[in-house]
């Protein structure tokens, strides 16, 4: 397998608090992977330093053959606007813009055209069955309604690779399962590669593979979830 994405001994400190004390992981072109464990083992912690959000206090994590820690914040940013998609447990949709606006928001800052953006944009709200609140505000709909809107934004630049922590931590069992079957199809169709962070068995049923981690560091029992 080659490596898309990779991890190599990373460690990561909050002050003297140690997050993660060497974290090993690969990710494939287009592959599903899930970081389970117990809360409080450093899952979101090593799905920031993957995604460049946080810089790892050692350790190398290499996009394409490409060290990040040597990347500059702006060049870091600049690639979550790209290659990468990043989506939170509640969505974090931006309250003053309408559906249709937050979602092509990562478009107009990659540099798109308005028009095109929110064409774009209605596609992606089509897609996930949300169109009909594309001139809604968020707290006009519901908690299902703006993660489907939030799973649109991370997607609607065609990332390479999707981070989501706990996409389907705040919403009901259902809807979960409901907007968990939506992303993880709209990754399959476009070769997006899923770093997937839960601590529910059931989600990460989804992935392809699971890598448990436990105190900041690679469980070898494979426990994962329900540790």
């Amino acid at each position: 397998m080659t490596a898309l994405l990779s991890a190599a001994g990373v460690a990561k400190h909050y002050g003297r608090t140690p997050a993660l004390t060497g974290v090993d992981i690969d990710v494939a072109e287009g592959e599903i992977v899930a970081v389970t464990g117990p809360s409080g083992c450093g899952k979101s912690t090593l799905l920031h330093c993957l995604a460049g959000i946080l810089r790892a206090d050692a350790g190398t994590v290499t996009y394409r053959d490409q060290d990040l820690g040597l990347w500059s914040e702006k060049s870091r940013s600049r690639l979550r606007r790209t290659d990468f998609g990043v989506l939170f447990q509640f969505g974090q949709l931006v309250p003053e813009l309408t559906a249709a606006e937050n979602v092509a928001l990562p478009l107009l800052l990659a540099g798109s055209g308005r028009r095109e953006a929110r064409a774009d944009a209605q596609q992606w709200l089509e897609r996930f069955g949300v169109d009909h609140v594309a001139e809604a505000r968020p707290g006009a709909m519901s908690g299902g309604q703006q993660q489907r809107c939030a799973v649109a934004r991370a997607m609607v630049t065609q990332p390479r690779v999707l981070f989501a922590d706990e996409p389907t931590g705040a919403l009901d069992a259902l809807a979960g399962e409901q907007v968990l079957g939506e992303l993880v199809r709209a990754a399959r169709d476009q070769d997006t590669a899923v770093v997937l962070v839960t601590h529910d068995a059931r989600v990460a049923a989804y992935a392809d593979r699971e890598v448990a981690l436990r105190d900041g560091a690679n469980d070898p029992s494979g426990l994962g979830v329900g540790s």
